[in-house]
């Protein structure tokens, strides 16, 4: 069960990347992996404020801060200085790594002795419990976990609601008609340079905030711990348009919540059968392979079937 739990936990913090992702990717249809660095960004700057002995929450907000000044530096690099996005996006990669290691003065902050976002409903579980573990459908799981998974789950709650919202209001809908149609949108008056950086900003801050929440729950900050997120935020993203049949915008963001937490489940399952944590990498990059590739060849196998029974029934008609 502390298995599970850990999946959810997991699975929704990096909900919130994977939307980020998602924004980036399918709505603004920009080829952004600044997501590598600014996960690091918001972990670092939250797991700093939290040692020095700020409030969670204030940590946790200036985590999201931080990665939406990364967004927004890809975003005028791209628009205002003319460079190519994807190149964009690893300047900025690049140059976080060692602002990275600025922010924390190491490569590493361990936050085991520090305050948490979780804090509140720990306190709450606690005493409800009376004592570190409470009983969850037959199971003893710490208190500790449930505490943060219930966060986490009112967090990502909140900010899909808002989302949601905010997608179908004249600006959301602007927003997406850039990512759609930049010609489109220019001729409604509405510059979509704009519209990019607001967009980027907005989807690297997602991937500050998810930083700085996984940085509370592991229990540290790590220079190295945004390696190879893009690959993990398009599986979810991949995941998730598969679940769902419509692409709506609150569709998308189930989906993209479904995905992600699908995703780590999977992970979690392969680990505890056995996998070697060192080839994780290589095995989610060969599953984004196969989940970009194999929908296209099922597609023209299938086309192909139908053609060669066609040509039969063609051949056998009188």
């Amino acid at each position: 069960m502390t298995l599970v739990m850990g999946a959810f936990t997991i699975g929704l913090i990096l909900s919130l990347l994977t939307i980020g992702v998602w924004l980036a990717f399918r709505v603004l249809r920009f080829t952004d992996i600044t997501v590598d660095g600014s996960l690091t960004l918001g972990a670092a700057v939250a797991a700093v404020l939290l040692v020095r002995g700020a409030p969670p929450w204030a940590a946790t907000l200036a985590g999201a801060a931080a990665g939406g000044v990364a967004g927004f530096t890809t975003g005028m690099l791209h628009t205002r200085f003319k460079i190519q996005e994807l190149l964009s996006g690893i300047l900025v990669m690049t140059a976080l790594y060692s602002v990275n290691l600025r922010v924390m003065g190491r490569s590493n902050v361990s936050l085991l002795s520090t305050k948490s976002i979780a804090d509140p409903a720990n306190r709450l579980l606690t005493a409800w419990a009376g004592g570190d573990s409470l009983l969850l459908f037959g199971w003893r799981v710490p208190v500790s976990e449930a505490a943060m998974l219930l966060t986490v789950l009112a967090v990502m709650a909140a900010i899909g609601l808002l989302l949601r919202v905010f997608l179908v209001t004249h600006f959301g809908t602007a927003l997406r008609a850039a990512g759609d149609n930049a010609q489109m949108i220019r001729a409604q008056g509405v510059d979509n340079r704009h519209m990019q950086v607001f967009g980027l900003c907005c989807a690297n801050a997602l991937v500050g905030l998810a930083g700085a929440l996984l940085a509370q729950y592991q229990g540290f900050a790590d220079v190295q711990m945004g390696i190879g997120m893009i690959v993990w935020g398009l599986a979810s993203v991949i995941i998730g348009e598969a679940l769902v049949s419509r692409v709506t915008p609150g569709l998308a963001l189930a989906g993209a919540v479904m995905g992600t937490i699908l995703f780590r489940l999977l992970i979690a399952i392969a680990l505890r059968w056995g996998l070697n944590p060192n080839d994780l990498k290589l095995v989610t990059a060969l599953f984004v392979f196969a989940a970009l590739v194999l929908p296209g060849q099922a597609k023209a196998w299938c086309a192909r079937a139908r053609r060669l029974a066609d040509n039969r029934k063609g051949r056998g008609a009188p």
